[in-house]
C-alpha cells in the first residue's frame, strides 16, 4: 500500500509570498499533524527531511514540509527575509494546517530550520513536542557563520555568505534582527516536550550549543547524541537512527487521539477528513485504515471495503482451521487462506448453482497447508474450512438495521 502525499500545497509566509509545501500522509489513523523545518541551506525534499518525515508517517503523524521564503521552490527573495520572517513562516504553515486540516501538535527543525523552531514554538499553541537536529543554541551563532562577509554586510547594506556550499545574498536587516533577538528566552516560553540531536562531532554547529538548548528548556526534555553523523545527516543510516528516535519519543507525549471502543462486535467508520473516501476504523478497540484507489477518487491509503471482507473471510478460516488442527493435535506448521473476490452474472457464474439471479458475488478461496498430514487429514480440513464462522455468514442471509442517531 502506498503512502499518500498532497502535491502542491500552497500556502502565503509571512511576507505574503506563496510558500511551496507537501503532506505526508500516514497509511492508517492519524495521530496528529506534525510541521518539519529544514536547515535553510536544504529544501523540503533533502533527504534528512524525507527520512524524518518518512519515519514520522509510519508512526501516525501526517507531515507538513515547506520551503521558506526564497528557498527551494517558495516565491519571494531570500535576501528580503530575516530570523523572525522565517519562525512566522512556521506560525502561518500551524495557521494553514489548522484551517484546511487541524492544527499542528509537533514540530521539529533542522539546523537553523530547529532554531526557527523553538523561536515559533510558543506562539503555536496546539504544539505539544519540539525536536531539534544540529540546532544552534543562540541566533547570534548565525553570525559566526558570516563572519567572513559581516564587514561587507556592514558597510554595504549587504553581501554573500555561504551556508551549506550554497551562496546566498544576505541584508543588514537580516544580521540587525539576528541581534535583537534572544532565543534563550524563547525556548524557555514553551512548556511542552523538547527532544535535542546532535552530533558531537558536528563541524557546523558545535557539540555545545546542544548544551545550551538543554540549560534554557524546561522539562520535559530529552538529549540524544548522533554519534558520528556529519551536520547535514547526508548518510541515510544517520538520517534514518534520527527519524526513528523522533518518531518513537513523540509517541509518548501525543497519544492517538480517536475514540476507543473496547467491548467485541462493535466499530465505527468515521472520515478522516484527510481524501475523499479516506475513513478511520475502530473495530473493538483496534484500529485499520479504509479508503479507495486512486482511479476511483480515492488516495490509496487503506484497504478498501471488499478487501475488508475477503481479509474477514481469510483470517475466520485460517484461524477456524487453526483450532480444529490444534485439537486433533495434527501437525500442522503453518496455514495460509488467499481469497480473491469477483463480481459476476449469475447466467455467466457455473459456481453459483440454480436459483440465482442478476449480479452475484464470487468469492476463490485458496488453502495453504503446511505439515505432515495425510491425504484424509488435508480433505478433512477443506470440509472445516466451509464450516468457518464467516463463511457461513456469507452463503446464508443476514440482516442490517439502520437508524439515524444524534450528534
Amino acid at each position: 500500500m502506498k503512502k499518500g502525499r498532497e502535491p502542491k500545497v500552497e500556502f502565503s509566509g509571512a511576507l505574503g509570498e506563496q510558500l511551496a509545501a507537501s503532506i505526508d500522509w500516514p497509511n492508517g489513523e492519524t495521530r496528529g499533524f506534525a510541521i518539519f523545518a529544514h536547515c535553510f541551506s536544504c529544501s523540503k525534499d533533502f533527504v534528512a527531511s524525507r527520512r524524518v518525515a518518512n519515519a514520522l508517517t509510519e508512526h501516525g503523524f501526517a507531515v507538513l514540509r515547506f520551503d521558506f521564503t526564497g528557498l527551494g521552490r517558495s516565491g519571494g527573495d531570500f535576501s528580503d527575509t530575516n530570523f523572525s520572517t522565517n519562525a512566522q513562516d512556521l506560525v502561518a504553515a500551524a495557521k494553514w494546517l489548522d484551517e484546511h486540516y487541524d492544527a499542528p501538535t509537533l514540530l521539529v527543525g533542522h539546523s537553523l530550520g530547529g532554531a526557527a523552531v523553538l523561536a515559533a514554538a510558543a506562539q503555536i499553541p496546539s504544539a505539544k513536542a519540539v525536536a531539534t537536529i544540529g540546532a544552534p543554541a543562540d541566533v547570534d551563532h548565525i553570525l559566526h557563520m558570516f563572519q567572513c562577509s559581516l564587514g561587507d554586510i556592514e558597510k554595504n547594506g549587504e553581501g554573500e555568505v555561504d551556508l551549506g556550499g550554497r551562496p546566498f545574498k544576505i541584508k543588514k536587516q537580516f544580521v540587525d534582527d539576528v541581534r535583537n533577538q534572544s532565543l534563550g528566552d524563547q525556548i524557555a516560553k514553551f512548556k511542552g516536550a523538547k527532544l535535542i540531536l546532535h552530533s558531537p562531532v558536528d563541524q557546523t554547529v558545535g557539540i555545545e550549543n546542544a548544551e545550551g538548548i538543554f540549560k534554557a528548556a524546561k522539562h520535559p526534555k530529552s538529549f540524544v547524541s548522533l554519534d558520528n553523523a556529519d551536520h547535514l545527516l547526508t548518510k541515510i543510516e544517520d538520517a534514518s537512527y534520527a527519524a526513528e528516535v523522533i518518531a518513537a519519543w513523540a509517541e509518548r507525549f501525543i497519544p492517538s487521539k480517536a475514540p476507543s471502543i473496547d467491548d467485541e462486535g462493535h466499530t465505527i467508520a468515521a472520515e478522516s477528513g484527510e481524501g475523499k473516501y479516506h475513513l478511520n476504523i475502530n473495530a473493538s478497540g483496534h484500529h485499520i485504515s479504509v479508503d479507495e484507489p486512486v482511479s476511483v477518487g480515492g488516495t490509496d491509503r487503506g484497504a478498501t471495503p471488499y478487501d475488508l471482507l475477503c481479509a474477514a473471510l481469510g483470517s475466520c478460516t485460517t484461524i477456524t482451521l487453526r483450532m480444529y488442527a490444534d485439537r486433533k493435535k495434527w501437525p500442522v506448521n503453518h496455514i495460509e487462506t488467499w481469497v480473491d473476490h469477483a463480481k459476476k452474472h449469475a447466467k455467466d457464474c457455473e459456481e453459483c448453482g440454480e436459483g440465482r439471479e442478476g449480479r452475484v458475488d464470487i468469492f476463490h478461496r485458496r488453502i495453504l497447508i503446511e505439515g505432515d498430514l495425510d491425504d484424509d487429514q488435508r480433505a478433512r480440513l477443506l470440509e472445516i474450512a466451509d464450516k468457518c464462522p464467516v463463511h457461513k455468514t456469507l452463503e446464508q442471509s443476514s440482516v442490517v438495521t439502520t437508524k439515524a442517531v444524534d450528534q
